[in-house]
């Protein structure tokens, strides 16, 4: 699919509402506007992500919920590497999906747990994708694309790659917390 120059919003150094609601992937990318939140917009897409999972469990099944983290997976592949396009940055911090979807899915191996479980889950996701220890820190830096040479696509799979590599810390930790508690 081709956008004209006409059809692709001016750049944004902090997108709005109106970017927001300029493109379907600007609204999937930004986490229904949670992006848009001033102070710790990751921490805002993650807690939109938990409500969000919360309300999603009451009407769909544990499969359902899988197919839709699988399909989540694409779909917000896409639309991150539409908007870091639009907005000329490889990583923008308004840029939530990955936490929506990183955080979906540490919830959905996690949950039937409790709220003090979950409460743990979502301060050991925010650590490990705010500070990037290790394994993070690597990813987040294995998909950057090339100054003077960007492809969107991979700056896309680069948003999402370090907060999937994050949900997977957060689930070890959690594991071995519970296994040598």
């Amino acid at each position: 699919m081709t956008t004209d120059a006409a059809s692709i919003p001016a750049p944004a150094r902090r997108p709005n509402a109106r970017f927001l609601l300029s493109h379907p992937a600007h609204f999937i990318a930004l986490g229904a506007g949670t992006g848009l939140s001033p102070i710790a917009p990751g921490t805002a897409g993650t807690l939109w992500a938990w409500v969000a999972f919360l309300v999603l469990q009451q009407w769909l099944s544990p499969a359902a919920l899988g197919w839709l983290i699988v399909a989540g997976l694409p779909i917000g592949w896409w639309a991150c590497s539409v908007t870091a396009r639009h907005m000329n940055v490889a990583d923008p911090g308004a840029i939530v999906w990955d936490e929506v979807i990183a955080f979906w899915l540490v919830l959905w191996l996690l949950l039937p747990a409790g709220f003090v479980a979950q409460v743990l889950a979502f301060a050991l996701f925010r650590f490990f994708d705010a500070a990037k220890p290790g394994p993070v820190g690597w990813a987040d830096q294995r998909f950057k694309p090339m100054p003077g040479q960007p492809r969107w696509w991979r700056a896309g799979w680069g948003i999402l790659f370090d907060d999937l590599v994050a949900a997977f810390c957060t689930l070890l930790v959690i594991a071995l917390f519970t296994r040598f508690w």
